[in-house]
């Protein structure tokens, strides 16, 4: 049966209403409504790839930037784009919706994803037991994330309610279905991996197994539909160059990671970065791989530690630090990649109950990712000594991952032994977001 526990003050809760009103009205406002009136960035290039493809076009091509520029034009679209670094699977990804007008097609793409972002709230609430109200204010307290996700039409709002999917059958079970449900995404945007990565780390093999026949078969697809010579192409020319942050000018703040910052601060150039703190290419590489390679041991170091904890305990987590470890180290981050950290997050809080103070510490962190006014750090991007100011993001990531891994080593001994943490907030019967020992929780299965 259900049961109520310490229900949580009238106030709190009608605050709680409130906020999720106003943050479901911003989505509204900033995402869908744009979403549903015009063809913004990106898009294009995912409509654009899949229209190629489609008509039997130059697909061998696509990594060719002027090229694929002309198409964009083509296809009646004035936004400016490049398919490079995407994988070529990337392209099949809309290739059912290519054959309508690019503002149709990106409508259907946003129905889709606020279909994923509901899916994506109701599983949230039965993986980690919080109310359905609490869970939808965790994910729209990611904010920009959802608003450019809409508004551009990108596929991470889609790939994140998989990723939420494929735990939650993992946890019903259901390995070799979670298997291929996380692995939908791999040969296209990566991040599932990590989640993959970590059930493999607990022996779940047949979660492994069932996610590589999935990537084998999307890439086999992909080659007979496009062709080995695109495939080779971005093999040789594209991959490698993008994942060593070879990213090339101009190295704008809006893409965060430690390779902009870091280009910005000591990479020279005339015309794109004429004021730089240190013209030294040394320096940007030593500042760069050094923080990347910190970040890597660091993460490696803590899922040793995890790794005592007793059976699934480790877990969630795990999910949660090398989720975050992922966004840390990648060549270069948007707005719209953070839904990816539903659930990575959502395990570290209910990880963290036991710690009220790293909590409310990460709570607090994440929704600060969601409302950051870049307008106004904006212009400190490329001023010497200022530029720092300008990657937010990049660095309330850092304090993120931080918090996790101090509450690793700190605090995870002390639930050596416990119940599976998601299982232990079922069978406390505590389903609201807030710690028990200080706020209100809700309603539990029992």
């Amino acid at each position: 049966m259900n049961t109520l526990v310490h229900p949580p003050p009238r106030s709190l809760h009608g605050l709680g209403l409130l906020l999720l009103a106003w943050c479901a009205w911003l989505a509204v406002v900033r995402g869908v409504i744009p979403a549903l009136s015009r063809v913004d960035t990106d898009f294009p290039n995912y409509y654009t790839s899949a229209r190629i493809a489609l008509e039997g076009g130059a697909v061998e091509r696509f990594y060719d930037d002027a090229w694929f520029q002309e198409q964009i034009h083509r296809h009646g679209m004035d936004e400016l784009g490049q398919f490079s670094p995407f994988p070529p699977p990337t392209a099949l990804l809309l290739m059912p919706l290519a054959r309508l007008q690019p503002l149709t097609a990106l409508r259907i793409v946003t129905v889709v994803s606020l279909l994923s972002l509901a899916v994506a709230i109701v599983l949230l609430a039965r993986i980690l037991q919080w109310r359905a109200w609490t869970a939808a204010l965790f994910v729209l307290l990611s904010g920009h994330a959802i608003h450019t996700g809409l508004r551009f039409g990108q596929p991470y709002i889609l790939m994140s309610a998989l990723c939420i999917l494929g735990y939650y059958l993992y946890q019903k079970g259901r390995p070799v279905l979670a298997g291929v449900v996380l692995a939908v995404f791999v040969p296209i945007k990566y991040f599932p991996a990590t989640v993959i990565g970590c059930m493999a780390l607990q022996r779940q093999w047949r979660v492994l197994l069932a996610s590589s026949a999935t990537v084998l078969a999307i890439s086999l697809l992909s080659v007979a539909i496009l062709g080995w010579p695109v495939h080779r192409t971005f093999l040789m020319a594209v991959f490698g160059v993008h994942l060593t942050g070879q990213l090339g000018l101009p190295l704008s703040a809006t893409v965060q990671s430690f390779d902009t910052l870091f280009g910005q601060l000591f990479l020279y150039d005339p015309v794109w970065n004429p004021s730089p703190l240190r013209a030294s290419a040394t320096l940007q590489w030593v500042f760069t791989t050094g923080l990347k390679a910190a970040v890597l041991l660091t993460t490696a170091a803590t899922l040793v530690r995890l790794a005592g904890m007793r059976g699934r305990d480790a877990l969630p987590p795990a999910i949660g630090i090398v989720g975050l470890a992922a966004l840390l180290v990648a060549p270069g981050t948007a707005t719209y990649h953070f839904v990816v950290l539903w659930l990575p997050v959502g395990l570290l809080l209910i990880a963290m109950r036991s710690a009220p103070l790293l909590w409310g510490l990460t709570l607090g962190l994440y929704a600060c990712l969601g409302f950051i006014p870049y307008g106004l750090v904006a212009r400190f991007s490329e001023r010497g000594w200022l530029t720092p100011l300008a990657f937010p993001r990049l660095w309330v990531l850092v304090a993120l991952f931080v918090v996790a891994v101090y509450w690793a080593w700190t605090h995870s001994p002390s639930i050596q032994g416990a119940a599976h943490p998601v299982q232990r907030a079922a069978q406390s019967s505590v389903a609201a977001i807030s710690p028990p020992s200080r706020f209100g929780s809700g309603q539990a299965r029992s």
